[in-house]
């Protein structure tokens, strides 16, 4: 159903803070002209959870927008499930062509309760959905049992697996064969997740760099794996900004850098200074100058 390169899209805010409409529209336009194949808006990088829901559906209108007849998915990250099938419900009103769901982020469930929290939100937005597993940033592990639990109700079509183990990928397949939709979701695994079959990759540095991560996609699809190596190498440095506490305002300096945008955070995060700031800016200068000539695909 869904498959490709699909950007997890920052939020963009004007110097008072409120949401910069204009720029999001034309970042947005940015990673769908390189040929992106969907948006997602509102996740950990979107800093959905800073954000009220106001503001999210608002963010999903434009990403969908963009999108046209591509999908647009809003990620639901709600401390309660009250709270998140209400909000799955306003995303389906609004238009969304799915929902990412991430179970909740302050309570971390067990298995009974996982699933329970996962159902209750799928029938509040009776749309295709698609799994958030990420034990690592969320504490919270969406097993391939528990996806195979979850399988008898057809509106769970992928996974965004984030496990950070690449065996993970293999289990899920192992065990589900094609079931779901299996993306990769941690940039610096893309080429050993999408080469182990992962259709496709959920993305963060691609809002700086989306012809370089989809010519990647792209490439693999067609089997020219030395060629999807060779930009992957290069691009290495720059996905592992992306696996860091610091994943929001790393990503956003690197579009500072690459598409003249802006760094601005949704409080309490602050934009990057110091050492830390100088050396986010070093990989992505230094990255820049020796970027490769993408091959035709």
């Amino acid at each position: 159903m869904w498959q490709g390169v699909i950007p997890a899209v920052t939020t963009k805010f004007k110097e008072d803070g409120s949401l910069d409409h204009a720029e999001m529209e034309r970042c947005f336009n940015l990673q769908m002209d390189a040929g992106c194949h969907g948006l997602v808006a509102c996740g950990s990088l979107g800093e959905g959870n800073m954000l009220s829901q106001e503001e999210r559906l608002a963010v999903l209108r434009l990403c969908k927008e963009a999108t046209k007849e591509k999908p647009a998915l809003l990620t639901i990250s709600e401390a309660g499930t009250r709270e998140a099938c209400a909000l799955a419900e306003q995303a389906a009103s609004a238009g969304a062509d799915g929902v990412m769901i991430v179970p909740s982020p302050i309570y971390h469930t067990n298995r009974t309760e996982t699933i329970a929290n996962l159902r209750a939100i799928a029938e509040a937005a009776d749309l295709p959905v698609m799994i958030y597993s990420n034990r690592v940033g969320y504490r919270v592990d969406v097993t391939p049992d528990m996806m195979e639990e979850l399988a008898d109700d057809a509106r769970f079509v992928a996974v965004k697996e984030s496990s950070d183990d690449i065996r993970r990928t293999t289990e899920i397949f192992n065990r589900l064969g094609d079931r779901y939709a299996v993306f990769t979701g941690v940039d610096n695994l893309a080429f050993e997740a999408l080469t182990a079959g992962a259709v496709g990759w959920i993305a963060g540095l691609v809002v700086a760099f989306p012809r370089e991560t989809v010519a990647i996609y792209e490439l693999i699809l067609q089997q020219r794996y030395n060629e999807a190596l060779e930009i992957y190498r290069w691009f290495r440095p720059l996905l592992d900004l992306d696996v860091s506490t610091f994943l929001v305002q790393q990503i956003k300096l690197a579009e500072v850098i690459e598409i003249q945008s802006n760094d601005r955070v949704r409080l309490p995060r602050l934009p990057l200074s110091g050492e830390h700031r100088a050396k986010v800016e070093h990989i992505v200068k230094v990255a820049i100058e020796c970027r490769p000539t993408l091959p035709q695909f």
